[in-house]
């Protein structure tokens, strides 16, 4: 998995940005507010990527911003949204705009991005929403919601990965560690939390 690329931005235009590393050019589709914060061309930038690959196809999709990619990850672990709507969705309204929709169960308002229907819309908001106003608190509390910033990731999201990876949903396994951490606290190891999670599976 590729978590992020630094490299000298290529090129770019609305949907699409090519960053050159060492001679080593990727193609990552963009959100448009990752487009509209993009420097120059020729400038150096950092993407934080999400990696989809399927059977015919290997895809980059990047952000600027770690908390639109943490949202990105939020809206298409739920069923019915791809990539490619979620990027639809993270360039149709802001970050603060879609997370505000969602903790007030706004389904209208989700509803009226292109690709959405009223029953995915009403699932976003049915799978999202009491993840969405926890991070909220946690936030408030001074605590970081989006790791993505750092170098490294934490031993939740490493566990995550390795859990999806072994076979587990992504919501079930969410849903696990959100329970192991709330009975075992947060100080777990990486190999701790998926010991646990298999238990419980």
């Amino acid at each position: 998995m590729i978590a992020y690329i630094d490299g000298t931005l290529a090129y770019k235009d609305p949907t699409l940005a090519i960053l050159d590393v060492h001679g080593i050019g990727y193609e990552v589709k963009i959100s448009l507010a990752t487009y509209s914060k993009l420097p120059t061309e020729n400038e150096k930038a950092k993407l934080y990527t999400y990696q989809h690959i399927k059977e015919d196809a290997n895809t980059l999709y990047g952000f600027l911003d770690p908390n639109e990619k943490a949202l990105f990850m939020h809206l298409i672990s739920v069923s019915g949204i791809g990539p490619g709507t979620g990027i639809v969705m993270v360039s149709s309204m802001s970050v603060g705009e879609i997370r505000h929709a969602i903790v007030s169960e706004d389904v209208r308002s989700i509803q009226s991005i292109k690709g959405v229907g009223p029953k995915t819309a009403q699932r976003v908001v049915l799978e999202l929403k009491d993840r969405l106003r926890k991070d909220e608190l946690l936030a408030k509390a001074g605590v970081d919601t989006v790791p993505l910033a750092k170098a490294h990731n934490t031993n939740r999201s490493e566990a995550l990965a390795a859990l999806v990876t072994l076979g587990f949903a992504r919501t079930a396994a969410e849903k696990a560690l959100d329970t192991i951490q709330h009975k075992h606290g947060n100080e777990l190891s990486i190999e701790e939390l998926i010991k646990f999670a298999l238990k419980t599976h």
